[in-house]
């Protein structure tokens, strides 16, 4: 049994909007100076990029693959001795399904995972015939949920489908444009072969535990990156086997190991939280929008709406109850954030860039600094500000002003009384 965080879901230089540093060598980097042990690799339908993997990767533990070592040598002096520790691949590819189902345009994301190249390769010779998966690394399918997986588990009894971001209004299995009510009505009678659910950036765990049916699944969390800086910014706490088995039957609650914490955003900075317009500048909650009869009160039209109104429209239980099988979570914020905050410039600014290297020179990874490194050393290094950002954001005591319609939520933690002369203020009561 191993100890791990494990980041299942991110994506390539060949999916839009994506980062053209989202290299292997790049990502090896940056899993170490965030504390990642397991990384998904992201688009291996792409040809150009399940190339480049099989080029610079080779086999490790059992489904999981490594850097090859000299490729790792070349990437090593840029990492500080204090973050250094062993990086893993996992095989992942997330998939855009669009097709008409009960009288509906469906738009659902779901996440694919392989344990070899070769199951992977398979895979990828099956969905040629569906459709291009050249013009992008999440490639769009003309397929309905339930065949997709048929398609899965036909390649192989070892290849995994998981509902991605699953409340994102445009693009999930309960997203309030294109989704559905239940697993059931998407995946029809292979709906029991979900076994875990990824929450998305807008929802946390306690928000998914008042749907009595997603009891069952395990609840995780991944940063889908779109640039190696944003890994980890989500991410998942196993206590298993170091090995692709090991963390599939965690999640699988087989016996052996377990997925016992996931690290999560505070949902409200997610970018779809609440209900609303961004053009309009509209942001309403559950209760406004239903006032409202679900328009905007600026152009009159329907909203966009958000996680928290669907959670609230299916949900059959009262907020804060939970299965006694629900893992732990905690909410972070990305510490270049933090750093912005207490610095009071832009979070890719230089400034903010030079602190946050020091940090984890001297302290080790952007983890470990944000869930367990004691304030009181951070003092000591003249970081008094951020000690006192890191404690209220571990209490939970943040001012936010929620996500909607595309746009992401703002995380404050500091008052303006806090900055005088940089000394610490009396904590948030």
């Amino acid at each position: 049994m191993t100890k791990f965080v494990a980041d299942l879901h991110i994506h390539s230089p060949y999916s839009r909007a994506c980062s053209k540093d989202l290299r292997p060598e790049s990502l090896y980097r940056w899993c170490q100076l965030k504390g990642v042990a397991v990384l998904g690799s992201g688009d291996f339908t792409h040809p150009a990029w399940f190339a480049e993997l099989r080029d610079k990767l080779r086999p490790a533990e059992e489904g999981l693959f490594e850097l090859k070592p000299e490729l790792a040598e070349k990437v090593n002096g840029e990492i500080p001795p204090t973050c250094r520790a062993p990086v893993r691949f996992l095989l992942e590819v997330e998939i855009s399904c669009i097709y008409k189902k009960a009288g509906r345009v469906r738009k659902v994301h779901h996440l694919i995972y392989a344990p070899s190249f070769e199951v992977a390769g398979r895979l990828r010779e099956s969905l040629e015939k569906i459709g291009n998966l050249r013009s992008d690394g999440r490639p769009i399918l003309g397929l309905d949920s339930k065949d997709l997986l048929k398609r899965v588990r036909d390649v192989s009894d070892r290849a995994y489908l998981i509902p991605a971001h699953a409340w994102t209004p445009h693009f999930a299995v309960f997203g309030s444009e294109s989704g559905f009510d239940s697993l059931e009505e998407c995946f029809d009678e292979l709906a029991p072969e979900i076994f875990a659910l990824e929450t998305g950036l807008s929802s946390d765990p306690p928000m998914n535990r008042r749907v009595s049916g997603l009891d069952r699944l395990s609840l995780i969390s991944n940063s889908d990156a779109h640039s190696p800086e944003k890994i980890a910014r989500e991410a998942n706490f196993f206590d298993a086997p170091f090995s692709y088995e090991g963390i599939f039957d965690a999640l699988r609650r087989r016996p052996g190991g377990r997925l016992t914490a996931t690290f999560e955003f505070f949902p409200e900075e997610g970018k779809y939280h609440l209900d609303g317009h961004r053009k309009c500048q509209t942001r309403l909650t559950p209760k406004e929008t239903q006032e409202k009869g679900g328009l905007c009160p600026v152009c009159a039209k329907p909203v966009i709406v958000g996680v928290l109104s669907r959670v609230e429209k299916l949900a059959d239980r009262e907020a804060g109850k939970k299965p006694s099988s629900a893992s732990a979570y905690e909410s972070l914020v990305p510490l270049k954030e933090l750093l912005s905050e207490t610095l009071d410039v832009g979070p890719g600014s230089r400034k903010v860039d030079a602190a946050y290297h020091r940090l984890l020179s001297l302290f080790g990874n952007e983890l470990f600094v944000l869930r367990e490194l004691p304030p009181g050393r951070l003092e000591a290094e003249g970081f008094s500000l951020l000690a006192l950002v890191l404690t209220r954001m571990r209490e939970g005591k943040a001012d936010i002003r929620p996500g909607y319609d595309g746009e992401y939520g703002v995380v404050s933690f500091l008052r303006p009384e806090d900055r005088f002369s940089g000394t610490e203020a009396a904590p948030v009561s």
